[in-house]
C-alpha cells in the first residue's frame, strides 16, 4: 500500500484522494479558483473540507503561460498571509504549498506548519529544492515540466515523448533518494511543456507510472487539454475534468488536485464501486 509520511502519521492511498486548490492569484487561468481576501480564502478551504477534500494546495503564482513570472519576495507576499490564516482556522487539515523556490518552502513548513511541497518544476527552477525539502522532512511532489510556465509550451518537441518523461521522473527521483526524501509524489504534469496530445498520449500511458511504486497525482481540472479539444471554456470544462479524472482514476491514480471537490469525490466513489464490482466478478470466475 502506497502512503505518505503527515508529521508521524501515515495517510495511505488505499482509497485515492482529492485535494482541493486554493489559488491566491489575481491571474489563475480559471477565474472561478481566484481567491483574494481571507473571507473567500476561509470559505474555500471550509468547501474543500465539506466537500470531501483531504488536503488543501495553495499556491501564489499562476502557471499560465501569459502570467506574470514571480520572484521569491513577491511570491512570499501573496502566500504567507494566506497560509497563516489557513493554518489558525484549520489546525489539523494537510496542507500543500505550490511554489517552486526553497526559501519559500522553508518558510511554510517550518513557521506555518505546511505539509507537504508542491514544486511544479522539479527542482529546475531554485537548485537548492531538493536539498531544502530533504533538511525539512515533508513529502514532496516532483512534476514533470521543462522551462518555466512562460517558456514551457516552446518545448514539447521529444525524441521519444513518454521514454524521455519516464527518465526525467527516474534522474530526479534517484536524487532525491540520496539527499534521503522519503515521501515522494509522482505528477506527470499534464499542461505543462506538452501538446494536446501529448497531454493525451501521457493519460494513456498513467499506468506506467507506477514503476516509481509512490503516489500519482493528476492534475487536469479544467486545463487546455480539455476546453481546447471541446472548443470550450474553462468555466464550461467541468464535465470534460470528471471524465479526465474517472479515466485517471481507473489507471490507478490516487491524488486528484481539483477545482471542483463535490465532483472528484463522487468520481472516487464511482470507480472505487466499479473495481470493486470487478474485484468481485474476478474472485467468482476463479472459484
Amino acid at each position: 500500500m502506497k502512503t505518505i509520511n503527515i508529521n508521524g502519521t501515515l495517510l495511505d492511498f488505499s482509497t485515492p484522494r482529492v485535494m482541493g486548490i486554493v489559488n491566491v492569484t489575481p491571474d489563475s487561468f480559471f477565474s472561478g479558483s481566484r481567491t483574494q481576501g481571507a473571507n473567500d480564502i476561509v470559505e474555500r478551504c471550509n468547501q474543500i473540507i465539506n466537500e470531501g477534500g483531504v488536503m488543501i494546495d495553495v499556491g501564489a503564482q499562476s502557471s499560465s503561460p501569459v502570467a506574470r513570472f514571480l520572484e521569491v519576495k513577491e511570491e512570499a507576499e501573496r502566500l504567507i498571509p494566506a497560509l497563516k490564516l489557513i493554518r489558525k482556522e484549520f489546525p489539523d487539515v494537510i496542507i500543500s504549498v505550490d511554489t517552486f523556490y526553497a526559501d519559500v518552502a522553508k518558510q511554510a513548513v517550518e513557521e506555518y506548519g505546511a505539509n507537504i511541497i508542491n514544486d511544479i518544476s522539479g527542482g529546475q527552477i531554485d537548485g537548492r529544492m531538493f536539498s531544502v525539502v530533504a533538511q525539512l522532512n515533508v513529502p514532496y511532489i516532483l512534476m514533470h515540466m521543462r522551462g518555466t510556465p512562460q517558456t514551457m509550451q516552446e518545448l514539447t518537441h521529444y525524441d521519444n515523448f513518454i521514454q524521455d518523461v519516464l527518465y526525467y521522473f527516474s534522474e530526479r527521483k534517484a536524487k532525491l533518494d540520496m539527499l534521503g526524501v522519503n515521501d515522494v509524489i509522482i505528477d506527470p504534469g499534464f499542461g505543462f511543456s506538452k501538446t494536446i496530445s501529448q497531454n493525451y498520449e501521457l493519460m494513456a500511458y498513467l499506468k506506467y507510472f507506477h514503476i516509481f511504486e509512490e503516489p500519482i497525482l493528476v492534475g487536469i481540472s479544467r486545463k487546455s487539454m480539455i476546453y481546447k479539444l471541446l472548443g470550450i471554456t474553462p468555466e464550461e470544462s467541468l464535465n470534460g475534468t470528471s471524465v479526465l479524472n474517472s479515466v485517471a482514476l481507473l489507471s490507478g491514480a490516487d491524488i486528484l488536485r481539483v477545482h471542483d471537490v463535490k465532483e472528484a469525490v463522487e468520481c472516487v466513489k464511482i470507480i472505487e464501486n466499479v473495481k470493486l464490482a470487478h474485484k468481485e466478478i474476478c474472485s467468482h470466475i476463479l472459484e
